[in-house]
């Protein structure tokens, strides 16, 4: 396909796990110390089964696949972002290269956005990371919705809160779930795929962009 200029773009709109952070190898790390924990394992079906989840559906899926009836799914959650937030506070933070500086670089021209599945305490941990409080407009979870990925709920409010249709942003994505997502939105979407967790199923297929960095990304230059 060739290349135009499209100035409909106004906005982008950032997925975090994956996409700014390395940080998927870590919750699925924590998830599986939690269910060796209580004899169970923890496989890579359930590892897609929880992405793009909130926390409340996250902790209710491995409750539900580990057959923990003995935990809540409250239990379940606190467990999964303590053990989180203490690994950005105890090891060196699996930043992506070159995310931030991208990030800063787009941010320049338009506002941007973090439209996460994660808990609030855990975004508020890599914000720290990589050191880009200062740069979104919005950050939201999808704790802050009514449903998590791919429902398109947590981008449709990041766009209310930038004060832009979400049919004129770019979101940025590595997964299925939040390919899924961002198409319900109705915004552009460009798949990063993240070596660690390649996206599961038709992901490629189904985003509108697919670039091997983030730093290939120039939202005034996408495929017609």
């Amino acid at each position: 396909m060739g290349t135009r200029t499209l100035p409909g773009y106004d906005a982008v709109l950032f997925d975090l796990d994956g996409v700014l952070t390395d940080s998927e190898p870590w919750w699925n790390d924590v998830r599986t110390e939690l269910a060796r924990a209580h004899d169970r394992p923890w496989t890579i079906d359930d590892q897609h089964s929880v992405m793009g989840a909130n926390s409340g559906e996250w902790a209710a899926t491995m409750r539900s696949r580990l057959h923990l009836e003995h935990l809540s799914a409250n239990a379940i959650q606190d467990a999964i972002v303590d053990g989180m937030v203490e690994r950005y506070r105890t090891l060196p933070s699996p930043v992506i290269a070159g995310a931030p500086e991208a990030v800063r670089r787009i941010a320049a021209s338009r506002p941007v956005a973090i439209a996460s599945s994660s808990h609030r305490r855990v975004i508020e941990a890599a914000l720290d990371a990589l050191g880009l409080r200062d740069v979104f407009g919005a950050v939201v979870s999808s704790d802050d919705v009514p449903r998590g990925k791919p429902e398109p709920d947590v981008y449709l409010r990041a766009a209310m809160l930038l004060g832009v249709p979400a049919t004129r942003c770019v979101v940025v994505e590595d997964s299925l779930n939040g390919v899924k997502a961002a198409k319900a939105a109705g915004a552009f979407v460009v798949l990063v795929p993240n070596p660690s967790v390649p996206p599961a199923g038709d992901a490629r297929t189904r985003a509108d962009l697919v670039l091997d960095r983030l730093g290939e990304l120039d939202p005034d230059r996408l495929p017609a």
